[in-house]
């Protein structure tokens, strides 16, 4: 059924309920509207479509193309609302600089085209007319919903405003006021659960050909997580679909660019214009009024990640906003007033993480150590911290100190150089360099960004420089304090943390702050990057240059920028509590380094670099390179990465010195003891262990590129190689990641245009052996994988290799995997091609399989003596050894069912009195009841007396007592016993006649498994006639008339059923009704 047609008028677009009322007027004069399309326009306000999935076990298609139908807002005034300040002017009023007008006259020139819906996602083409002179302009956009809101929009303008732009708009409108004409289609994931493999991996292939240059990378790194046990992609059920809709728990509110909001509102503040501070009431106000946020403190749940961004922005801003140098103070206690009032709202969002708020001030002095009985206590009694907590003790703070103004006001300063800060405190350093002292460091960093934000930049420069100033004068100081109790630190192999606070992931991001601060005045002008041409803006590499510090002779700002953001990268810091606060820490150090990475090293930031680098290396409890860590400190993973790559040009001694120190984990160091079994080796260790280290696993992923980067770097250099790998094993503790490494480093050793590195080969067939040992008792499919990777390994370094692992295998491998992976792979026509072994190495090579075979076959026969046979063949003493060893198991417990597959193997190989020995030795421990005629032994029975059948007379006689010993099934036996008959005994794989004519059931020894099966079914006739019911009687009759075809077999055997009959009649007669029925069959 179509959608209704949209009714409209020109000066104002329709809302919901005129858009409803007139398509129910309209169809008033047609047909009345479907039940299905009234259902699904209800769901598809109120469900998320998870939720219709989970109610629902199976939605017919038609439904769920409805439901999708009318997910899609109805009303232009909502796309009028967020693509504009609010509803349009009355008619012939309007602005054509209004995205909506805009949008409205590109639809009504026909400029949308292409327009597709898949799911809950809408795209189109939308072409705009150039200026004159100008070509067309063509913009792809895409657009997301979900229950009658749009939840996200993507433009090809690239669009830097509050509103959706103009081409969202069209795109909206055409598919509310033309939806009949937009192409729908279910959600991805439905058409991939319809296509086979071959057909998916076709539909991967073509898309990744199709997008090659912006999908390959992304690809490749998806593909390599699926491949890699214990990745975040493999814990998860399931996979995203863009199209198919929100999830229960997802937000379900209209689209808003937050990030762009938030940096108007900065321009604003950066401009000195007061709507700045008005938007910012009004956000925040809205954002308080989020039903959420009751939800989420009633069910004790956490935020969405983006949610909890955005609050922390919102604290930062008024930060900002409060700790402004130029507002009235009445301003400022209005504003506080209002953070009062929010603060104290049950559903305001507490700011997650143990952070102080009233931490210790920048002073020169070694910080006192932490974790005294009384500080715990304070931390124990701290008061609820919420977002705005920092913002109403900024309200504390001022900018009229004499000495602040001094150093904001100009870059040179008076003579003296021993000023100070109303006492003893110093204001400038040895150097005659300003210090600002007495708050804490995070604080004096928000006054950074607050004089960049309200624009003034040369202010924050300034005091960005003395607080720099002051972190190098604590750095000294603690590093003299360090040597002074250095001795005892190291004799006690731990340390507390001397920083209260981390400064990366911290709520005011000072680190950040600076950087930005310090970067941005270092910043080439958009002028003198056009000078090269060659390079379009969207590849445009961000530019830096050295800009001096006034009054500090040899000293830019890019110089002070890179040496802040070492300091905060190394510092020695515990991991915050809550996942939020830790996923903070992770991403925060990612965007220090992104940042980092954009300046170019030249002479000058290298040597700023090794000297940062030896100092973090000598920082002692103070660095998180230092000689001993806090058993919960973070790791310096990420940084040690970037910092080894830079300096590894430059000084590889250092570079390595600096990586190596950086391998270490040592919350995991103290949670599992050298010596002491891991309690879950394949996978890295879970939180489950560490319910504080949430992000553990990326963690342990992170050391694992550190050491992956190193082993690359260190090839062709054996001594740095070795090294590496004694970290390698020393430091990392998940298999996964080791097995990961080995392969990596099996891959670089072995390009393909140049000859191997024998060394990294050797370290990545190491690794393989240490991660067997490690997963030795736990099995998984990965095993199999990783055995086979470790033959290939060794065969890539030589015979030797191979046979090595081949004589160890008990320490390595499963008997089976030693026995059909290890000893096959190692002997394939393949394997010994690659290797290139003259004759009597490879027969070396094949003794040395043989006895692993055996060995394994020896370990367990039930597993491995077929392929200890089978590798054996070639060899008679070997084999024989082999056989012995089946026999000596049968002896010992050996199951039927493996020597049955044993002696069908020997009849193949032509050894058919093997084969029969072994059937003997099977059929001796075989028991089959009477009413086992489905047996799963019952076709192995058959070939045995098949095989014994065409051996000849003697060997059937042989095996008739164990016959009649082990099966009691009355139908199997009279089986038996007419194959028997057919032919005369030994004219079966032998070829020669041993018996002129077929047997007689009448004779031995024939005779004797008549008797046994005459006596199965008399007694199998009794047992079914206890407990028989009428519904059985038809297939009762049917038995007795199998029974009457083995009496027959005898020469008296007429007689002997007509008085078994007899028996049963007079027995049973109380059974009229089957009595009855046994007459009429019988007589």
């Amino acid at each position: 059924m179509e959608p209704p047609a949209a009714k409209r008028s020109r000066g104002c677009p329709a809302g919901p309920e005129e858009r409803d009322a007139g398509a129910g007027a309209a169809r008033g004069r047609g047909r009345p509207e479907a039940l299905l399309d009234l259902s699904a326009k209800r769901v598809a306000e109120s469900w998320a479509f998870e939720q219709v999935e989970e109610r629902f076990s199976r939605v017919p298609e038609p439904v769920q193309k409805r439901i999708v139908f009318w997910s899609f807002p109805r009303s232009e005034r909502e796309i009028c609302m967020y693509s504009s300040l609010g509803y349009p002017p009355p008619e012939g009023e309007h602005d054509a600089r209004v995205p909506f007008t805009r949008g409205l006259h590109l639809l009504q020139s026909g400029a949308v085209d292409r327009v597709l819906q898949v799911g809950f996602h809408l795209s189109g083409n939308i072409r705009e007319p150039g200026s004159p002179g100008e070509p067309e302009r063509l913009y792809h956009v895409s657009i997301s919903f979900d229950r009658c809101k749009i939840t996200s929009v993507s433009c090809g303008c690239d669009n830097r405003d509050l509103f959706y732009c103009a081409h969202v708009v069209a795109l909206s409108l055409y598919r509310i006021r033309h939806a009949h004409q937009v192409e729908l289609r279910l959600p991805i994931s439905e058409t991939l659960s319809q296509m086979n493999r071959d057909q998916l991996q076709k539909f991967v292939q073509y898309l990744i050909s199709a997008h090659h240059t912006e999908v390959l990378p992304t690809a490749q790194r998806l593909a390599d997580e699926i491949l890699l046990l214990g990745s975040e992609i493999n814990l998860v059920n399931g996979a995203p679909d863009p199209t198919a809709g929100a999830g229960i728990e997802d937000a379900n509110c209209w689209h808003l660019d937050e990030e762009q909001i938030q940096e108007q509102v900065r321009e604003m503040l950066r401009m000195r214009d007061s709507n700045g501070a008005r938007m910012l009431i009004l956000m925040t106000e809205q954002f308080l009024q989020d039903p959420r946020l009751a939800l989420w403190r009633q069910q004790g749940a956490g935020m969405t990640d983006k949610c909890r961004q955005l609050w922390d922005e919102l604290g930062a801003l008024w930060v900002c906003v409060v700790l402004s140098p130029h507002c009235k103070p009445e301003e400022r206690a209005g504003w506080l007033q209002l953070l009062s009032r929010w603060d104290k709202l049950d559903v305001c969002p507490l700011e997650e993480g143990n952070y102080s708020f009233d931490g210790p001030s920048l002073q020169p002095t070694m910080a006192p150590a932490p974790g005294s009985e009384e500080e715990e206590e304070v931390a124990a009694t701290s008061p609820r911290h919420t977002v705005f907590g920092r913002a109403l003790l900024a309200g504390e703070l001022h900018w009229n100190d004499a000495y602040l103004q001094r150093i904001l006001a100009s870059d040179s300063y008076g003579p003296s150089l021993t000023g100070s800060m109303g006492g003893d405190k110093p204001t400038f350093d040895p150097q005659g360099c300003p210090l600002w002292l007495g708050e804490p460091f995070p604080t004096a960093c928000a006054r950074v960004d607050t004089l960049r934000a309200h624009g003034y930049p040369r202010q924050a420069l300034r005091l960005a420089s003395a607080i720099i100033n002051t972190l190098r004068l604590q750095q000294r100081h603690q590093l003299e304090s360090y040597k002074q109790q250095k001795k005892e630190l190291l004799q006690k192999g731990s340390t507390c943390i001397t920083n209260t606070e981390g400064w990366v992931g911290h709520p005011l991001d000072p680190i950040g702050c600076l950087c930005r601060a310090l970067l941005e005045a270092c910043r080439l002008e958009e002028e003198t990057l056009t000078l090269y041409p060659d390079s379009g803006p969207e590849k445009r590499k961000v530019a830096y240059q050295h800009v001096p510090v006034p009054g500090s002779p040899g000293e830019s700002y890019l110089v002070l920028a890179l040496e802040v953001a070492l300091l905060g990268l190394g510092q020695q810091r515990a991991l915050p509590e809550g996942l939020y606060a830790q996923d903070k820490v992770v991403r925060n150090e990612e965007q220090l380094l992104a940042l980092l990475e954009e300046v170019e090293l030249d002479e000058r930031l290298v040597q700023v670099l090794r000297k940062q680098a030896g100092l973090l290396l000598e920082g002692g409890p103070f660095s998180g390179f230092g000689e001993v860590l806090f058993r919960e400190s973070v790791p310096m993973h990420t940084c040690a990465r970037y910092l080894f790559t830079a300096l590894l040009p430059h000084d590889p001694d250092l570079a390595y010195r600096l990586a190596l120190r950086a391998m270490r984990l040592p919350v995991l160091e103290t949670a599992f003891p050298a010596g002491e079994p891991h309690p879950s080796p394949l996978d890295s260790i879970m939180s489950n262990h560490f319910p504080r280290w949430f992000i553990l696993g990326h963690l342990e992923t992170r050391q694992c590129e550190l050491a992956s980067t190193m082993l690359t770097a260190a090839k062709g250099d054996p001594k740095w190689l070795h090294t590496v790998l004694g970290s390698i094993q020393q430091n990392i503790h998940s298999p996964a990641l080791l097995f990961k490494l080995a392969q990596d480093a099996c891959k670089t050793a072995t390009p393909v245009s140049a000859p191997p590195d024998t060394t990294l080969l050797g370290i990545a067939l190491e690794l393989g052996l240490q991660v067997m040992r490690m997963t030795l008792n736990v099995m998984t499919w990965r095993r199999r994988e990783m055995v086979r990777w470790l033959v290939s390994c060794a065969t890539e370094i030589g015979p030797q290799a191979l046979m090595n692992i081949m004589q160890n295998w008990y320490s390595l491998f499963t008997p089976v995997e030693a026995a059909t992976i290890v000893a096959v792979t190692g002997t394939t026509h393949a394997t010994l091609l690659r290797l290139q072994l003259d004759t009597s190495r490879r027969e070396e090579l094949w003794a040395c399989a043989r006895t692993l075979a055996l060995q394994c076959a020896m370990k367990d026969p039930q597993n491995c003596a077929l392929p200890a046979l089978t590798l054996c063949e070639k060899n008679h003493s070997a084999f024989e050894a082999a056989y012995q060893i089946v026999l000596d198991a049968a002896a010992g417990g050996l199951g039927h069912a493996h020597l049955f597959t044993v002696a069908r193997y020997m009849e193949h190989r032509g050894l058919p009195l093997r084969a029969y020995k072994l059937a003997t030795l099977a059929l001796a421990q075989l028991s089959i009841a009477f009413n086992q005629d489905s047996h799963p032994a019952v076709n192995d029975v058959l070939w045995a007396c098949s095989l014994s059948h065409s051996l000849g007379r003697h060997e059937l006689s042989a095996i008739v007592p164990l016959i009649i010993r082990s099966i009691h099934c009355a139908p199997m036996l009279s089986d038996i016993l007419r194959r028997w008959t057919l032919s005369a005994p030994g004219l079966g794989p032998l070829g020669v006649r041993r018996a002129a004519k077929p047997l007689g059931a009448d004779r031995a020894p024939l005779c004797q498994l008549l008797d046994a099966a005459v006596t199965a079914y008399i007694t199998t006739s009794h047992s079914r006639l206890t407990h028989i019911s009428p519904r059985h009687y038809g297939d009762f009759i049917e038995f007795l008339g199998k029974a009457r075809e083995t009496f027959l077999l005898a020469p008296d055997g007429h007689l002997q059923f007509a008085q078994f009959l007899e028996n049963l009649k007079q027995t049973y007669k109380g059974k009229k009704k089957l009595m009855l029925l046994v007459r009429e069959r019988f007589g």
